[in-house]
């Protein structure tokens, strides 16, 4: 297995990114990763106010996949994703969306220990791992890594996780895969623009799918297919997240669309991923079991 130091990062996705490794369709490869803050916040006497924008949310890479063409499926099965101490999460004014009701900003260390988060003396939070960025190039031009899409990118799903695989479009040869901002805990909506943000490590098991238009980008794990779609209309990330999902089903698993909609309404949940990026992210979820 070979290692990404988090010393290898950038702050876009773009196809003019120079890769910093080439690996081949069934290797593990694990990403040393920053926080999305990385590494800026040493105490709790600092807030938003005292960050340098220009260094945020780097993610670790990219990673070229050989035989990745455009047009094809990349997998990235998440093997392990292990998570360092403490974390630190803030919020402030005119950040989130409560932004504009607070005064000031407050920031929160928060040491980790034995998979709980020890939010106070009385608080102590199992943890939830996931990654919040995780993309690939897109066809042309780049895209902030603070900005979700279609290539993937900050969507902050915490579906993100540890024995799910994400699934992403190929634009350009090699995909150009990076990877960053975890998260210890964090809530769908991510209210107050940060979980809780820190570095870490996250191996990874990449593959190429051939031949196959999916909806992308979707995530699988072993209850659950999901479509995922962002747009700065939480209403139109709503609508194309479920027409994906709907795609899905009456392409790739043989049902009309009378059916899949009414199942939807039925069993398919919609949720939101978060409301502060530039572009706001939404799930659905479809029960495998009911998968043909």
């Amino acid at each position: 297995m070979k290692t990404i130091s988090r010393d290898t990062y950038v702050y876009a996705m773009s196809p003019s990114n120079k890769p910093v490794l080439h690996i081949n369709p069934g290797d593990q490869v694990e990403f040393e990763t920053w926080d999305a803050l990385q590494g800026q916040i040493k105490s709790a006497d600092q807030g938003f106010d005292e960050l340098d924008w220009a260094c945020i949310n780097p993610a670790t890479g990219p990673v070229f996949i050989n035989t990745a063409e455009p047009g094809d499926v990349l997998t990235v099965k998440i093997d392990s994703i292990e998570v360092d101490s403490p974390g630190v999460v803030l919020c402030g004014q005119g950040m989130g969306v409560m932004g504009e009701f607070l005064s000031g900003t407050s920031t929160k260390i928060i040491p980790i220990k034995d998979d709980v988060a020890y939010f106070s003396d009385e608080i102590k939070l199992p943890l939830n791992k996931m990654i919040g960025v995780i993309g690939v190039a897109p066809k042309e031009g780049e895209i902030p890594c603070g900005v979700p899409d279609l290539h993937g990118g900050n969507m902050d799903c915490k579906e993100v996780r540890e024995g799910a695989t994400i699934m992403l479009p190929v634009y350009v040869p090699g995909a150009l895969l990076a990877l960053g901002d975890l998260h210890a805990v964090m809530a769908d909506g991510e209210i107050g623009v940060s979980g809780l943000e820190v570095s870490g490590k996250v191996r990874v098991t990449v593959d190429v799918i051939k031949n196959k238009k999916y909806p992308l980008p979707m995530i699988e794990n072993d209850d659950y297919i999901m479509t995922l779609a962002s747009d700065e209309d939480l209403d139109k990330a709503v609508d194309m997240a479920v027409a994906n999902m709907i795609k899905y089903l009456t392409e790739f698993e043989n049902f009309n669309e009378h059916d899949a909609v009414m199942l939807h309404s039925l069993i398919a949940d919609v949720r939101i991923c978060q409301v502060v990026d530039p572009k706001k992210t939404i799930r659905v979820e479809f029960p495998k079991k009911y998968l043909r």
